[in-house]
């Protein structure tokens, strides 16, 4: 991966982060942020991601189509 992309996906990752209202509900505490994300990844790392993957699709989607209805 290219620089140029690798800083993209960075700053769209850190988008995500904000849009779902990580920083706001945190004070911004960049610790409890990556608490956040290291819990998910245990969870990923379990034996049964499948329903929670789905699951956290669906929420996604449903968010990314809230906000496309909002523009």
């Amino acid at each position: 991966m290219t620089r140029r992309e690798r800083t993209r996906q960075l700053i769209e990752l850190g988008g995500l982060i904000a849009k779902a209202g990580l920083v706001e509900l945190t004070d911004d505490d960049r610790a409890v942020i990556l608490g956040l994300l290291l819990e998910a990844a245990a969870r990923l790392g379990a034996d049964d991601t499948g329903n929670q993957i789905t699951l956290w699709r669906r929420r996604g989607q449903r968010a990314f189509a809230d906000a496309d209805d909002k523009d």
